[in-house]
Parts: C-alpha cells; structure tokens; sequence
C-alpha cells in the first residue's frame, strides 16, 4: 500500500483532474460530508457540507468550458498519522490569449483526515493574492 503522502497527492491529482475534465463526481470524491470550503467569492463564512460543495461547481465548469486553465503547480503535503494538510498554487487562467500575462496564481490549501485507513478532504481554501 502507498504511504500516506503519496495516497493524498494521488487523491489531490485526482481532484485537480476531475475539476480539469469538468468531472463534478470526480470532484466530490475523496471528500468529507462534513467538508468546510472557504472559497474565492462571498459569503465570507464558507459553504458547510457536500451539497453546498457540489452547488459550487456548475458555473465553474462553464466558465472553464471557455477556454480558462486549471493547472496544478507545486504540491506540497505533510502528512501525520490521522490529519494532513497540503497546498499548491494553480494556474487558474481566464479564457482568453495564452501568450498574454499570466493571471496571478489561485492558492489552495487542504485540511485532510484520515478515515478508516482512508484520507479525506476534511477543508478546502482557495484564494487569490489581494493587492
């Protein structure tokens, strides 16, 4: 069996693909009921739960339909016996001339436990640098 950072950076892979392919059930799985997201737009407090994840992603997947990119760059994770966090910065491009400047870089960040021998992601946080 792989060791749990490579079970969680398989699992992030995954995700990242899944949001990529436009994959809403890819996207959900590997989370928890209970997840917590604080996301880029309002409200401030974040969505609670897998049905608020899930009502998140339609309009993101249309607005990537048209041409924006969805990259993982570097992932890092460090993992303890039953909690993880990890991040990365993402190319998150908005549809539009790819030899332009790039946009500045989404930061995600993901609180993971461990349960029943399984990771889940437990929080999720993107956000952009603010000027």
């Amino acid at each position: 069996m792989p060791d749990d950072e490579t079970q969680i950076r398989t699992l992030i892979t995954r995700w990242a693909d899944a949001v990529r392919r436009g994959d809403l059930e890819g996207v959900l799985a590997g989370h928890a009921e209970d997840l917590v997201l604080y996301y880029v737009p309002p409200p401030d407090g974040g969505f609670r739960g897998l049905a608020a994840y899930r009502a998140l992603w339609p309009p993101f997947f249309a607005w990537q339909s048209q041409g924006a990119a969805f990259d993982l760059d570097t992932l890092d994770v460090t993992a303890g016996a039953q909690v993880a966090f990890a991040h990365a910065p993402v190319r998150c491009d908005p549809p539009g001339d790819p030899a332009g400047p790039p946009a500045p870089r989404l930061r995600l960040t993901f609180g993971l436990r461990k349960e029943r021998g399984r990771w889940l992601i437990a929080h999720e946080h993107h956000s952009f640098p603010h000027d």
